[in-house]
């Protein structure tokens, strides 16, 4: 997609860092890979244990839990087995524990601890601290202080390796927590506790509190990581890093400690000046889709559209560079005009018998054979439905295919209607003489009346919900005209793990959606690239996609030679202006229409569990994207529509 360039993440000198980087209050380390990430955090706590061993020392960690953390942990893992290290002298003290708990919780923050990282290397048993959060309420504050006098009695915290939140908690220290405060009880943020569940791998609610270690113990620790991967975070580590201290948001309260450091990957440093807006920091080798953005920025600056921006408006904004490659603003105005005026198209899959100089998408051939791949059942429409209405009504061969069952996004009062539905037509028109549907019914209703909090359901239980989304996916297909036996559901093993953290992809996952490629052959395919989905669902759907066409590459298949790929996103974000390369408008009736398509999803209305943060539904959210998104071409000076879905194509290396 867009390249980031490599001196903007990875300068040559430390002149290079001190001015690419002068917006940032925190040393921070970019990487284009989480592992070489890993692998950056890996190399100092080595060293660290490394010298403490030297000095028959014990080495003393702060570990938190987060999913971000994971890598890390894997990297480590893999330096023991390797015999690269020895974890002997190590003490560990876990930076939370959730509050109040039941003994033995298959849950508690230490049990994912132990899970990811402490049992499968070699610290003794004896070497590592938790909180307690079995205690009784009266006795939280009473072991806060002991656990910190224990802390205190191994000299202090070598090095706290921490995640980060969405809303910038580090542990679970919430908006609102003061940099001098110490151990404590503390209730978790809603947010926070969203993005626990995927910790927890269940649908099992997180405990309301936790114990948590305050900020002055984390910043009484001699060195701190804070860790951070996609571009589900790049929001908040922008204003951790570049913003100012505040108790709004605490992991801020890093830009006081003298050994921080922050490592990310590329997509979460995506906000940050350097990356994003790296005119404002160093001199620039200006490439269209750069002086795209650079421009797009000077008319928010300046509440211009791009033909009225002024040579004065560039001298006074840091962008006189521009002027002297482009000679005047006029120029460089024209030019980024035109550019995102060609990407605006009302044929997606390309104008037959017209100049497609400046289109988009290639004229021939037409009609096209095209795959529009759906990681759940329902972001074909959510996220390109306007387009694919459009895609049929043009006469294109046009095949969806669903990556995953979805069936965990059904709640169970769905499952109750349709048995209730599937009892009732036995007992009516089949005189009840299936005894394996009324055992099966019995079956079902007793096991949901009796299911608690973070039982996984039953197979059956979960072929239902399965059939329900199945069901509504073909209703909604037909609603757009396209042919049933067009609609493909390829139930991709990894999603199968009835919990929300979901298996590892493999070969099988990739094979099934490279035999529907073969058996398609198509001249375009839509797929997602909405990587901010902060189940994780959407990034292993796209990477099965995109590892099949790979193969297909490598096979040098034929098909592949006059394919292109879109990507487009969903309910989560949008691209940014500067990356689209097709816009395709809506009126007010296809917009209307796209609703409707995405309101045959019934059981993800009100009652889908995923919502997130956002209180949005599905259909509102996409509208006002949508609207967002012709709102801002309107803004630049463009046509005016009622809304937009926008993609960017992927060019396989």
């Amino acid at each position: 997609m867009n390249k980031v360039p490599e001196k903007f993440y990875a300068p040559k000198s430390a002149v290079d860092r001190s001015e690419i980087t002068r917006m940032e209050k925190i040393p921070t380390d970019i990487f284009p890979k989480i592992e070489d990430g890993a692998k950056n955090i890996a190399d100092a706590i080595v060293n660290e244990i490394k010298a403490k061993e030297q000095l028959g020392k014990y080495c003393v960690l702060g570990l938190g839990t987060g999913q971000s953390l994971t890598p890390v942990f894997n990297e480590l893992i893999a330096r023991y087995e390797q015999k690269q290290v020895s974890f002997r002298n190590v003490v560990v003290f876990n930076a939370y524990e959730y509050f109040p708990l039941q003994k033995d919780s298959k849950h508690s923050a230490i049990a994912q601890l132990r899970d990811r990282f402490l049992s499968h290397i070699d610290i003794p048993e004896q070497n590592i601290y938790s909180l307690d959060g079995t205690v009784a309420q009266e006795n939280v504050q009473t072991q806060c202080r002991l656990y910190e006098q224990r802390i205190e009695t191994f000299g202090g915290i070598d090095i706290m390796l921490l995640g980060i939140g969405r809303i910038g908690n580090v542990a679970t220290n919430e908006p609102g927590s003061s940099i001098t405060s110490s151990a404590r009880l503390i209730l978790i943020d809603a947010t926070s506790r969203e993005e626990m569940t995927l910790s927890f791998g269940s649908q099992e609610p997180v405990p309301p509190c936790s114990i948590t270690l305050g900020m002055s113990d984390i910043l009484s620790a001699r060195k701190i990581f804070l860790t951070a991967w996609g571009e589900e975070k790049a929001d908040i580590i922008q204003k951790t890093v570049e913003e100012h201290v505040s108790d709004a948001i605490p992991a801020s309260f890093l830009q006081t400690h003298n050994n921080a450091h922050v490592v990310i990957d590329l997509p979460a440093a995506g906000k940050l000046t350097r990356i994003v807006h790296p005119w404002l920091v160093t001199s620039c080798k200006w490439t269209d889709k750069l002086t795209r953005a650079a421009l797009v920025w000077l008319c928010q600056v300046t509440h211009k559209p791009i033909l009225k921006l002024t040579n004065k408006d560039y001298n006074e904004n840091g962008l006189s560079e521009l002027l002297a490659l482009y000679g005047s603003a006029y120029n460089a105005n024209i030019k980024i005009f035109n550019d995102l005026q060609h990407t605006i198209t009302g044929w997606p899959g390309g104008k037959p018998n017209a100049d497609d100089t400046y289109r988009p998408e290639r004229a021939k051939p037409f009609p096209k054979r095209i795959i529009v791949f759906s990681p759940h059942p329902d972001d074909d429409v959510i996220s390109m439905g306007g387009t694919i209405q459009r895609l049929v009504k043009q006469g294109h061969d046009l095949h969806v295919a669903y990556e995953t069952s979805g069936n965990i996004a059904v709640n169970d009062e769905e499952v109750t209607r349709f048995m209730h539905f599937v009892n009732g037509f036995n007992q009516i028109f089949m005189k009840d003489k299936d005894e394996t549907i009324k055992k099966m019914y019995a079956d079902i209703k007793e096991f949901l009346a009796n299911k608690k909090e973070g039982d996984m359901d039953t197979l059956d239980v979960r072929t239902i919900k399965g059939l329900i989304r199945r069901g509504e996916a073909r209703t909604a297909c037909t609603y757009n005209n396209i042919p049933l036996d067009h609609v493909h559901f390829l139930d991709l093993p990894f999603y199968e793990s009835g919990r929300i953290e979901k298996l590892p992809m493999t070969e099988k996952d990739v094979e099934i959606v490279r035999h529907l490629l073969q058996e398609v052959k198509p001249h375009e395919i839509f797929v997602a690239g909405d990587l901010a989905d902060p189940h994780g669902t959407h990034r292993k759907c796209t990477d099965a996609v995109l590892a099949a066409i790979d193969l297909e590459k490598d096979a040098h298949a034929e098909w592949l030679k006059d394919c292109r790929i879109w990507m487009y996103r969903g309910a989560w974000a949008e691209w940014e202006i500067e990356n689209i390369e097709m816009c395709v408008p809506m009126s007010p009736e296809e917009l209307r229409a796209k609703r409707n398509a995405i309101l045959k999803h019934s059981s993800q209305m009100e009652s889908a569990p995923f919502l997130g943060n956002d209180e949005r539904l599905f259909w509102q959210r996409a509208e006002d994207r949508n609207r967002g998104t012709a709102q801002l071409y309107d803004d630049l000076g463009l046509a005016c529509y009622e809304a937009m879905e926008a993609f960017v194509e992927y060019k396989p290396v």
